[in-house]
């Protein structure tokens, strides 16, 4: 990307962090003896190492590793930092690395820039070490080892042990769809499968960081489509972000007409879904799956692949871009009624102070999404062709639901996801017409 002709310079660079100082300031901390005097922490500064030889201006020189997410810098002559993704120009490596982190965080509130910042490859708290050591051997060290943080060491190992996985994978819905059944690098500490209570946002003392709106269609869709077999279903959600109004619409439901394990036929069904939302002018704004016969309650690998998503969906350029995360439950007996339980979820970021040793514990915390439920006027044709088509792909699947059964004494399992549809109805009752034809055809597949 070509970067602006005027760019943004920002100059936050955090709490703890130091702030580059003028030329003139520089060269104040230094004695008229030259180096024989010390200077303090905040004195040793991008440009003192480009002055000295220890580092040099370069395309791509610096990168930034945090919660799987990589950044590039390029260093400037005069020891700015121009970000490569958008061409913004920083005065600090403590004020990219706290813009960068915000990205992914939005909790994060300073970057440990010397800490984080590597220059091909090693910490720039490296090099300022290595500059003390050759000009002012009789430093107190403890100028540099105070900025050594534990919690970005970690950070770049497991960044390091992304891209290892990820390096031979086009990024996109393909990696999305199989990172939550391929095997993360973690200690198995606990049992994936592990069901965890979601909390709520002021429980946690935050604030939701963004509004959601889901149009009724999308519910009826991604519902019908959980019905319909006794295995885990996935599908993705389609909508727009506002940044202006924080506000998270999601206007449509693509299911994955496949099976999960089908490494194969995963490509196709991303390009059918990438064409499909090309050509209604829709992003990519969340997944949903099923829990067939347990509670719509986010497992452990859940969680985990909600934190993926997140990542993976982040908008660089609009600063921050949420991604919503739906469980459906339909045939857990502990719900009221005939309806599914559908629960919308996002994680919060895990907490950052852990040691390496108690890192492969630390999951995100789920959290209780609260979403406005729009009612929409009528069943459009797409959603109804995508249920034809649907029930064209588990006609003779042999983990099919078989709808003349009974769900409880007096209720057949037809009558159940009728029941449950029909809390998504469209404001046209006529819907009820056209959708007695897709239970026809649910019937004849028995």
């Amino acid at each position: 990307m070509e970067p602006p002709c005027s760019p943004q310079v920002v100059e936050d660079g955090g709490e703890e962090e130091e702030e580059e100082l003028s030329g003139g300031e520089e060269s104040e901390l230094r004695s008229s003896s030259g180096r024989g005097s010390l200077l303090t922490r905040r004195g040793i500064t991008l440009r003192v190492l480009l002055k000295d030889g220890l580092v040099e201006p370069g395309d791509g020189a610096l990168t930034i590793h945090y919660l799987g997410k990589k950044f590039v810098g390029d260093l400037l002559t005069d020891g700015k930092i121009r970000w490569v993704e958008t061409g913004q120009i920083f005065n600090s490596p403590s004020a990219w690395a706290t813009h960068c982190k915000r990205l992914v965080n939005p909790a994060k509130k300073s970057g440990c820039g010397w800490a984080s910042v590597r220059y091909r490859g090693q910490k720039l708290v490296q090099y300022k070490t290595s500059w003390l050591h050759k000009y002012q051997p009789s430093a107190d060290m403890s100028l540099v080892s105070e900025e050594e943080d534990e919690d970005d060491e970690e950070e770049g190992k497991t960044a390091v042990l992304a891209e290892e996985k990820n390096k031979n994978s086009k990024p996109g819905l393909h990696d999305i769809m199989v990172a939550r059944r391929t095997d993360r690098e973690r200690i198995p500490v606990r049992d994936p499968h592990t069901l965890v209570e979601l909390s709520a946002f002021s429980a946690i003392n935050r604030f939701q960081p963004f509004n959601v709106a889901v149009s009724s269609n999308v519910l009826l869709l991604m519902d019908f489509h959980c019905h319909l077999t006794t295995s885990e279903v996935v599908g993705y959600l389609g909508g727009r972000w506002d940044t202006t109004t924080q506000l998270l619409t999601v206007l449509r439901a693509f299911p994955c007409r496949t099976r999960l394990a089908d490494k194969e036929s995963a490509s196709a069904v991303e390009e059918e879904i990438c064409q499909n939302l090309f050509m209604r002018g829709l992003s990519l704004v969340g997944w949903y799956h099923s829990h067939p016969r347990g509670p719509a309650l986010p497992s452990l690998q859940d969680i985990d692949s909600q934190m993926d998503h997140q990542l993976r969906l982040q908008g660089s350029n609009n600063g921050f871009q949420p991604c919503l995360g739906i469980i459906c439950g339909p045939y857990y007996h502990g719900n009221q009624g005939v309806a599914s339980t559908i629960t919308p979820f996002w994680v919060v970021p895990p907490p950052e102070s852990f040691s390496s040793k108690q890192r492969p514990n630390d999951y995100g915390i789920p959290v209780a999404v609260e979403v406005t439920y729009v009612q929409d006027n009528f069943l459009t044709s797409d959603v109804l062709n995508e249920m034809m088509l649907l029930v064209d792909y588990y006609r003779t699947a042999p983990d099919i639901v078989q709808f003349n059964q009974y769900w409880c004494p007096d209720t057949t399992m037809m009558d159940k996801i009728k029941g449950s549809l029909s809390g998504h109805a469209p404001k046209d009752q006529a819907y009820s017409q056209i959708l007695e034809h897709v239970y026809s055809q649910l019937s004849i597949s028995q």
